[in-house]
Formats: C-alpha cells, sequence, structure tokens
C-alpha cells in the first residue's frame, strides 16, 4: 500500500476493497470518520495496520492516513468448519495477489472490472458537509461582530400593492417584499458555487435582525403554500433575507382641506432590541432603488399615488437611541366622487330654492313647500357627507360648503316668510264683496225686511212695537216680503304697503310684486357665485401641508 499526501482542496476519498466488501468498508468508515478525525488531530493515528480495506484520508493540519481494522468489514458468516478456515486465509492470499498485480500501484480495484461512483463530486454532499460545518457550534443568539463591530442591515423594500386606504379608521393596506442584507463572518464557505440558494428552514438557525415596524397595526407574513421567505448565502458570509408582508399601518390625516386634501402615509420600521451602537439599518440605494412600486401595484379608488421619500431617523427613548427607517408615500384625494355626490346637489338645491323669488307671493303653499323642502335636503346632505369622515372635531372644507349652502337656502324661507307677512290678501277681493260682508256680520242671527219682519232659520215672523219702543214682539206669520230698498254704501278703504287704497266697487286687482322679491332675485344669485368663485380657487390652488409625525417607544 503506498501512502499519498496532499494539501490544499479535500481529494477524493480511496476505497480499496475485494470480494463485494466494498459496501462494508464504506459503511465504517462513515461510522469511524469522527473517531479518526480526532485521531489525526491528537496525533493517536498508528500507521501501517494492515486491513482487509484501506482507508486513505488527507487533512489540512497534518498528512495521515487512518486505516480501520479488518475485523469492523467482515459479516460473521454462520457457516462452520471450513468455510471459517478458509476465510482467515483470504485476507493473506489478497494481499499476495494485490503485491504481484501491477494495476493496484496505479490506483485500480482489485475484484471490479467498473470504477464505484464517487459520492464526494456530488454538490449536494459537498454543501451539505459545508452547512454542518458552518452550523456547528453556531450560536444564533448573538449577532455578527457582537463586541467588536456595528452590524450593517441593508435594506430595500418592492411595493407589489398599495391600498386600499380608509379614512375612517386613518389607515392603509400595502404589500411588500421586504429585502434585508447583512454581513456574517461566522458564515464563510469554500465551495464550487459562489451564492449558496436556501430555504427558510435555515433561518430559524442563524442569527437575523429583530425588525419590526412602529406604526403597524398588524403585520401578516405570508404562508401558503408555503413560508414566503427566501434566504441566500454568499461564500464571504453575506446573506441575504426576503419574506413577503402585508401591512396594515396608521396614516395620520389632516383634514381640513378636505376633498381637496393630500397625505404623506408613513411606513417606519427598525430593531426593536438593538440601539443604533449595536445594529443600523441603511438604504441599499437611491429613492427609485430602495422603494419601487410595481407599475400595476396601485389599489386606491379615491386617491393618486404621487411618489414616495425614503428618509432615516433617531428616535430617543428611555432604553437608548434607536434607528428609524421612513418611507413616506404621498396621495392626493380624486374630486370627482365628492362633486357628483355632494357639491352638485348642494348647488343645485340653493338654486331651487332661489326660485320661489319668482312666484307670486299669494302662492303660499308652492312657496313653503320650496322653503321647507330645500332645508330639509341640504339637511340630509350634510349628514351623508360625514357619514364617510372620522368624527375630527374642526371643519373640513366641504362643511364650510355645505354651511354656506344652508345659510342660502334658510335665508330664502326667510326672506318668504318676510314678504308674506305684508301681504294682504283682501287686495284681491272687490269693494261691494267686502261691504255685504261687514254688513252681515253686524246682523249675525236676525236678517231685517223692508215690511218690518225678521227671518230666523228660515221661517219669517212680523215684528209689532207695544208701549215701550225698546220692546218687541214676534208673530208667526206668513207674508209676502216687498222689494228691499237700496241701502246707502259706504266707502271701504283697504290699507296696503306701499300706502294705496282700493275704494269699494273698484275694479278686481292684485298684488303686485313686492320689492323685497325683486331685491333677492338679484342679490342671491351674485352672492352665491361669488361665494363659489373664491371657494373653489381658495382650496383646489391651495398645496397642502404635510404633518410627519415621529413615534416614540
Amino acid at each position: 500500500m503506498s501512502k499519498q499526501t496532499v494539501s490544499g482542496a479535500l481529494p477524493d476519498p480511496i476505497l480499496v476493497g475485494a470480494n463485494g466488501n466494498e459496501h462494508l468498508c464504506k459503511t465504517v468508515m462513515d461510522q469511524e470518520y469522527r473517531q479518526c478525525e480526532v485521531e489525526v488531530e491528537m496525533g493517536q493515528c498508528q500507521f501501517g495496520r494492515q486491513n482487509l480495506c484501506y482507508w486513505t484520508w488527507p487533512f489540512y493540519t497534518q498528512h495521515a492516513f487512518c486505516q480501520l481494522e479488518d475485523h469492523a468489514f467482515w459479516a460473521q458468516s454462520d457457516m462452520a468448519g471450513t468455510t471459517t478456515k478458509l476465510a482467515a486465509l483470504v485476507p493473506c492470499v489478497w494481499i499476495l495477489a494485490m503485491l504481484l498485480d501491477p494495476t493496484t500501484q496505479n490506483g485500480a480495484v482489485a475484484g471490479h472490472r467498473e470504477p464505484l461512483p464517487d459520492d464526494s463530486k456530488d454538490n449536494i454532499t459537498i454543501f451539505t458537509r459545508i452547512l454542518d460545518r458552518l452550523l456547528d457550534g453556531y450560536d444564533n443568539r448573538l449577532r455578527p461582530g457582537l463586541g467588536e463591530s456595528v452590524t450593517e442591515v441593508r435594506t430595500n423594500i418592492y411595493v407589489t400593492s398599495f391600498g386600499p386606504v380608509s379614512d375612517t379608521d386613518m389607515e392603509y393596506t400595502i404589500d411588500v417584499f421586504f429585502r434585508q442584507s447583512w454581513r456574517d463572518e461566522r458564515l464563510k464557505f469554500d465551495g464550487p458555487m459562489q451564492v449558496l440558494p436556501l430555504n427558510n428552514l435555515l433561518a430559524s438557525k442563524i442569527w437575523t435582525p429583530d425588525t419590526f415596524f412602529h406604526n403597524g397595526k398588524k403585520s401578516v407574513a405570508h404562508n401558503m403554500t408555503t413560508p414566503n421567505k427566501l434566504l441566500r448565502l454568499v461564500d464571504n458570509g453575506t446573506l441575504l433575507y426576503t419574506m413577503r408582508l402585508t401591512i396594515h399601518a396608521e396614516c395620520p390625516m389632516h383634514l381640513e382641506d378636505f376633498p381637496m386634501d393630500a397625505h404623506a402615509c408613513p411606513l417606519k420600521f427598525g430593531s426593536y432590541a438593538y440601539t443604533n451602537n449595536e445594529v443600523v439599518y441603511i438604504w441599499t440605494a437611491d429613492d427609485e432603488k430602495s422603494v419601487s412600486v410595481a407599475p400595476d401595484g396601485s389599489r386606491l379608488n379615491q386617491y393618486d399615488l404621487l411618489g414616495h421619500v425614503i428618509g432615516k431617523e433617531t428616535i430617543k427613548s428611555s432604553t437608548g437611541e434607536y434607528v428609524v427607517m421612513t418611507t413616506y408615500f404621498h396621495l392626493k384625494r380624486k374630486i370627482g366622487y365628492f362633486v357628483i355626490q355632494t357639491y352638485l346637489p348642494c348647488i343645485m338645491t340653493v338654486i331651487l330654492s332661489q326660485v320661489s323669488f319668482w312666484l307670486n307671493r299669494e302662492s303660499v303653499p308652492a312657496r313653503t313647500v320650496f322653503g321647507v323642502t330645500t332645508v330639509l335636503t341640504m339637511t340630509t346632505l350634510s349628514i351623508s357627507a360625514r357619514n364617510s369622515l372620522p368624527k375630527v372635531a374642526y371643519a373640513t372644507a366641504m362643511d364650510w360648503f355645505m354651511a354656506v349652502c344652508y345659510a342660502f337656502v334658510f335665508s330664502a324661507l326667510i326672506e318668504f316668510a318676510t314678504v308674506n307677512y305684508f301681504t294682504k290678501r283682501s287686495w284681491a277681493w272687490d269693494g261691494q264683496k267686502e261691504a255685504q260682508d261687514m254688513r252681515t256680520r253686524d246682523s249675525t242671527t236676525f236678517s231685517k225686511k223692508t215690511n218690518n219682519t225678521f227671518n230666523i232659520v228660515g221661517t219669517t215672523y212680523p215684528m209689532s212695537v207695544g208701549k215701550d219702543p225698546g220692546l218687541t214682539t214676534i208673530a208667526k206669520s206668513a207674508t209676502t216680503q216687498a222689494p228691499a230698498l237700496p241701502q246707502p254704501v259706504r266707502e271701504v278703504r283697504l290699507s296696503r304697503m306701499d300706502g294705496e287704497y282700493i275704494v269699494e266697487g273698484a275694479k278686481k286687482s292684485y298684488n303686485r310684486v313686492s320689492k323685497v322679491d325683486k331685491i333677492s332675485r338679484i342679490i342671491f344669485p351674485v352672492l352665491f357665485f361669488i361665494f363659489n368663485l373664491a371657494y373653489w380657487a381658495t382650496y383646489v390652488n391651495r398645496k397642502p401641508s404635510i404633518t410627519k409625525s415621529n413615534g416614540q417607544k
């Protein structure tokens, strides 16, 4: 047997066997490898031990050959007698044949026509041994560079979907691929591949950053069909750790300009336990590369995603200073929905209330319906518009608009009440009828006739005067009535709002248009137009202010 001395990379093991005992030799080799390695490292390996099988294994530190004893490779036979004796002579015969056969000098295996498959050249076997060696003695409770340097964690985010945004809860939903990269010197390796792709099972065996989201209400890591995580190990010890998350995060909103408002919804994350003296976070590149949104990733119906801005903050707490990575997503609300559902109905309601100025002031039912209906309509619109907003203590831009519209509608109702108060409905009657009604009120029970008789409830009674002129008697009789003499007509003067009068017997006339209505027909539309012009010019062209709030642990 020739001893080989090899330095550098690990060569293929040489397995020599005979008569079908190679498998036994390899099995024992696998079982005794650790023990053999310990013997070599401690210098206790005995050289020159002759066996049925020869195992040659070079090491990086020492050039030695640990040869296993022959009794471990023999399968005990139940055959007695000559079989046992012949088996004892096989090693001697085989050693003699190997010394005489020149092929053994070239590394050929005696007793085999084809070479044995070499498992050491398989990448799976190589990397299995590499991972076993890396994880042997690895403590995942300790961060890389503990006590020596600060661990840098490089991060970037790929947004797959953004939205929806809830105004009532002041939160938004975002689906991201969250990527982290750091370097761990304990995981360096030397192998045929520079990058080693791994699954999520190894992530629980190594140290990973304790990243959490400061403004996250609820975060979900996807696990269907398997945990959506990616882990890659580079030969220099750099790790890439990616996971898919769905995050429900807070978005503080200032609704003074609603619905012409804009917001900056933050996404803040950092280390939970490590201060900035132990772990720091940095972005991998600029704004576009560190945080990117998929082209079809917007799930927003009421907003436009204008862009985003990344940054870094440092917050202080009782436990130390922490690095916080921030991303602000800029949103602009779409006004189309509110124009159709709120603004146009309010404008039409105000215009409808001003139509009553053109109606005759004697049309009390029509003008009352206009006034009351428009006021109730504005009340309903105001309540429905508030249902989609949080219960804030301040007035929004829509609240101001609806309040002014409500004032116009209510003023139109008050204007009608004023005009109606000074309107005399008797102006529409002629003078003779008014005089007759006044005479009828003077004699309600009795109706005097020209032949000194009175008519009581359809029956005519004569009236006789006794001694006392103040006393009268009534006798029932059926007399014919004489034609009534013409009675003197008194003048009836009916007052008017402008000081004019209508004399009895005058022609039938109506009220003329009130001066209040004439003024309202001009003042109300002009004021409402000026208000709309100022309102839309103010809020549409205003640049909304974005307030950034810093969280604290």
